[in-house]
């Protein structure tokens, strides 16, 4: 019964050195040696928009739908009528026709707002893409006590990588390790 009460207490032992072990000093920074750190890039667009103005020329015609005639119409017979006013006989033959001329054109004219060229600025705008390439990480690949691993970082890492290191042991140690203490005890 003594050996039963001795291997509990070993046991109870191993255990709380365990714990405390596990608490205390189990884990650690250490250093890693950097095989190969390669550049991931990601593409972005940045799309800018350019404007520019331009003076251009054109042929106002004073409506959306084309030229108008009403106005020239109008204007020849208010003109050929005040052209017949004007005047005696054949002259007044001629006035009537030239007020009809006369006031024809300056109908069209007026109808048409001028129908001469007129310069404005017309503004015109396009947006083009921007794509550049930004790195977006690191893929690092290391080797910790002669296994290689691979970690996504932020930045390039330089020859060397900390890591954190966290020591548990095994179930199966730990019960190769009670049966050990046992016979020793024995």
């Amino acid at each position: 019964m003594n050996m039963i009460k001795l291997n509990f207490t070993a046991l109870a032992l191993v255990a709380a050195t365990n714990l405390a072990w596990a608490d205390d000093g189990a884990s650690f920074t250490d250093r890693a040696q950097v095989l190969s750190a390669t550049p991931v890039y990601q593409q972005i667009n940045e799309p800018r928009r350019e404007c520019w103005t331009e003076t251009v020329g054109s042929y106002n015609n004073g409506s959306s739908a084309g030229h108008g005639y009403g106005g020239a119409i109008l204007g020849g017979l208010v003109g050929g009528l005040l052209g017949n006013t004007v005047g005696q006989g054949n002259g007044r033959i001629a006035a009537a026709a030239v007020g009809a001329a006369t006031g024809a054109v300056v109908g069209d004219k007026v109808a048409n707002n001028g129908g001469y060229n007129q310069p404005r600025q017309v503004e015109h705008c396009a947006n083009h893409d921007n794509y550049r390439q930004v790195i977006s990480g690191y893929n690092v690949v290391y080797r910790y006590r002669g296994r290689t691993m691979t970690a996504m970082l932020p930045q390039d890492p330089g020859k060397y990588v900390d890591v954190n290191v966290n020591v548990v042991l095994a179930g199966d140690q730990r019960d190769d390790r009670q049966r050990y203490d046992d016979r020793e005890d024995n």
